[in-house]
């Protein structure tokens, strides 16, 4: 069996003849690519024209070699029309004023004067394009008058495609700013979009850091203050060992280390799951005995059966978590830590003290206690953490019972 060749893909289908045309007339005449050259084009174009109205029309006497040069003066300043619109009308006006007034073929300047004009309306303000319009039908008319009455009433008479051409390029100027204006607007919006992705991202992260900071803090503390209890078992006294003291502690390791995986399994679950608001199980106050039990301090919850949002729920524990962890960490041995939670005018209070009896007790080098106020205002709480006056630390916070959106509202 030969194998089969891929199929080509279809060609891009050519865009039609009028959708070429308005995005040629929607472009911005500055901005367009090769506007030199394809105006040099335009102007050879218009220039052989030019030549063979004048050969072939009887409007007018045949040029003579000064009439040739002012028809040529005033085609070749086409080529920079674009860049440079109200200089070449002027130059184009200073060689047809005299063409005219010679009495030359007066339909062979006739179409680069309207492109000169058309150009200038197309992308001067209003108020100039008014201006001009004016000066140049008002000198037309006047040299026309001069070398002949008919020929003056011809220039009036056709004054009128003057105003046409005039009328078209500010409609096609006010049709190009809109166009610009309509895409500046999809832009700002895009740039809109694209920010608010980026704050997205931003909160994620910081999301992200302060759970595994709250989780891998606390557990490590733990595992240290345990792996310590051993150490000092076998340590101090080794011919007097105490068994139950050594595998207690190495149980609590044991336990603190499958707490820490189980949890940084969900974090690591809701991380990987489709969407920004993909939710997962949050730690609630239903687990805070087990934590403080594991800190060995005291716990004293009184929420009476008050209805608490579960974010609300997830940020009491993630701070009683830090400060467990600071309590720890920096109270020294024998420290005592009492939590006490409590649901009452509309907010639920967590304070958590220590004695801190360590030189340093009160210090801190981390991002536990930010971690802790960012916590709370997420709910739309409130914390304060320092030190207190009979000696130790306290931490204390006020998160209300409302709804998380009504709170930041």
């Amino acid at each position: 069996m030969q194998p089969q060749t891929p199929t080509p893909p279809p060609p891009a289908k050519r865009p039609r003849l009028g959708e070429r045309v308005l995005t040629a007339v929607s472009r911005d005449p500055l901005a367009a690519t090769h506007r030199f050259r394809n105006d040099a084009l335009l102007a050879t174009a218009i220039g052989v024209l030019s030549v063979v109205l004048a050969l072939t029309v009887q409007e007018g006497r045949r040029p003579d070699a000064l009439g040739w040069a002012l028809l040529g003066g005033s085609i070749v300043p086409l080529a920079w029309r674009r860049s440079r619109p109200i200089p070449v009308l002027l130059a184009v006006v200073v060689c047809v004023i005299p063409y005219h007034a010679a009495d030359n073929n007066h339909l062979a300047p006739l179409h680069g004067s309207l492109l000169a004009l058309y150009t200038v309306a197309a992308t001067a303000r209003p108020l100039h394009t008014f201006l001009i319009g004016t000066a140049v039908i008002g000198t037309a008319v006047t040299v026309m008058f001069r070398v002949d009455a008919h020929q003056g009433l011809e220039a009036l008479r056709t004054s009128g495609w003057i105003l046409a051409v005039l009328v078209f390029g500010a409609d096609v100027r006010i049709y190009r700013r809109y166009i610009a204006s309509v895409v500046s607007r999809a832009e700002r919006a895009e740039r809109t979009r694209e920010e608010e992705a980026a704050r997205r991202v931003a909160e994620e992260r910081l999301r992200i850091a302060r759970d595994l900071h709250d989780l891998l803090a606390h557990s490590i503390t733990l595992i240290g203050v345990q792996t310590s209890v051993a150490s000092h078992v076998l340590t101090v006294d080794p011919g007097r060992l105490d068994r139950a003291a050594i595998a207690k502690a190495l149980d609590e390791i044991a336990d603190t280390c499958r707490t820490a995986r189980g949890e940084l399994r969900t974090t690591l679950e809701v991380l990987r799951a489709d969407g920004p608001d993909a939710a997962g199980p949050l730690p609630d106050l239903t687990a805070l005995p087990g934590l403080v039990r594991a800190a060995q301090a005291d716990l004293d919850v009184r929420t009476e059966q008050a209805h608490i949002p579960p974010a609300v729920e997830a940020a009491a524990y993630r701070i009683v978590q830090e400060s467990l962890t600071n309590s720890v960490r920096h109270g020294g041995p024998g420290v005592r830590i009492r939590v006490a939670v409590e649901a009452a005018d509309g907010h639920l209070r967590v304070t958590v003290t220590d004695d801190g009896t360590a030189p340093g007790a009160t210090e801190g080098s981390g991002y536990g206690i930010v971690g802790m106020r960012e916590r709370a205002r997420s709910v739309g709480g409130t914390l304060a953490a320092g030190p207190r006056d009979g000696g130790g630390f306290e931490v204390a916070a006020a998160l209300p019972l409302k709804q998380q959106s009504e709170a930041l509202a």
